[in-house]
């Protein structure tokens, strides 16, 4: 029995020192979250389209006897692009000339009759019926004699020919297509969390500044804005298209284009703290606090998802007035005593290799 509290006893003494020892670790870095303008950068993968980009097609059969543009040219709007054969067309005008020339002749001499009460006043009316309706035909005739020249119905830009000199052009044949080029309408996928984000900010969003990077990792030398969202998520992707208009006046953007759409805004009063000062349990965030006896307890945070590059922005579960352990947390658990060492927040900042702005 006597031995038995002997080493209880240096158990406990054991017990004592290593509890000495685990909970008394030094010297740690502390200091408040602190305020910060922070400037937040998303960049999304997106399609390049024309505002107005249509398909030219034939309205008549025939064969392709003029072409008056090029390939990639800029053009008018109801300038002359494409001419066909129109021969049937011309023939079936002449015929519908002809036949409404012979109503109008039938008519008058009708109507001269119908003066002098030599026929009926049914008979005249059935002669100005059948003249309205030879002036019906002749007007149907010459839009199918006009429908053999393809206009332009806007100004763009051309696109590659799909017949030639000579070919014989189906009613309905692809011919060329046409871009207007002077606004482009590019659209990206956001996803259901960076929409909400979105949607929960209190600026208005539609004067969101929005840049465009091409292909080539240049940024495109005009701002766009975002004008409209589509109205369902796709639920495949769990993503949202977004549409933004830029200008064009330089022509450089052209239909079909890709690149990448960049989000910026500034937020003037974010509280933040380093990413380093936080650690993760069970995908919850947590931060270790210092109370006046230097003892640190463990705390749960939220923060926001927008990518800050060394820092996040706290949502909820800490203050400006709050100590939080800034560095070597992972040395220390919930209960250690540590000795402190504060730091203001421009000291941590200088530490964290910041981007400059």
């Amino acid at each position: 029995m006597k031995y038995l509290s002997l080493i209880i006893c240096l158990l406990g003494l054991v017990s004592c020192d290593g509890h000495h020892k685990e909970h008394h670790l030094g010297k740690f870095i502390v200091g408040h979250p602190w305020r910060k303008k922070i400037q937040i950068e998303k960049e999304y993968v997106a399609q390049i389209h024309a505002i107005q980009h249509i398909e030219l097609r034939a309205y008549e059969r025939g064969y392709l006897q003029q072409t008056y543009v090029d390939e990639g040219q800029k053009i008018e709007k109801d300038q002359k692009m494409f001419q066909l054969m129109p021969l049937l067309m011309e023939a079936e005008y002449e015929k519908a000339k002809a036949e409404y020339d012979v109503a109008k002749i039938e008519y008058k001499n009708t109507s001269n009759l119908a003066k002098r009460k030599v026929v009926s006043k049914n008979e005249l009316a059935l002669s100005k019926a059948r003249l309205n309706k030879a002036k019906a035909e002749l007007k149907l005739a010459q839009t199918h004699l006009d429908f053999t020249t393809i206009k332009a119905p806007f100004e763009g830009i051309m696109g590659r020919f799909h017949v030639r000199l000579g070919s014989l052009v189906e009613e309905g044949e692809l011919l060329t297509s046409l871009s207007d080029n002077s606004t482009m309408w590019v659209y990206f996928n956001v996803s259901e969390t960076d929409y909400l984000n979105f949607m929960g900010r209190k600026e208005d969003k539609r004067s969101l500044p929005v840049t465009l990077l091409l292909a080539n990792g240049e940024v495109f030398d005009q701002k766009g804005a975002i004008d409209t969202i589509e109205a369902d998520f796709n639920n495949e992707t769990g993503n949202v298209a977004f549409r933004a208009s830029f200008p064009n006046p330089q022509g450089l953007l052209r239909h079909g284009e890709t690149g990448s759409v960049v989000l910026r805004e500034e937020f003037d009063q974010s509280l933040v703290i380093p990413q380093k000062a936080t650690f993760e349990v069970l995908d919850k965030k947590f931060v270790f606090v210092v109370d006046k006896d230097n003892v640190v307890h463990s705390r749960e945070i939220e923060v926001t998802d927008d990518d800050v590059a060394h820092l996040f922005i706290v949502k909820s579960g800490l203050s400006e007035k709050d100590l939080v352990v800034m560095e070597g947390i992972k040395k220390i658990r919930h209960g250690s005593h540590i000795e402190k060492e504060i730091k203001e927040s421009k000291a941590i900042e200088d530490g964290l290799d910041l981007p400059v702005r």
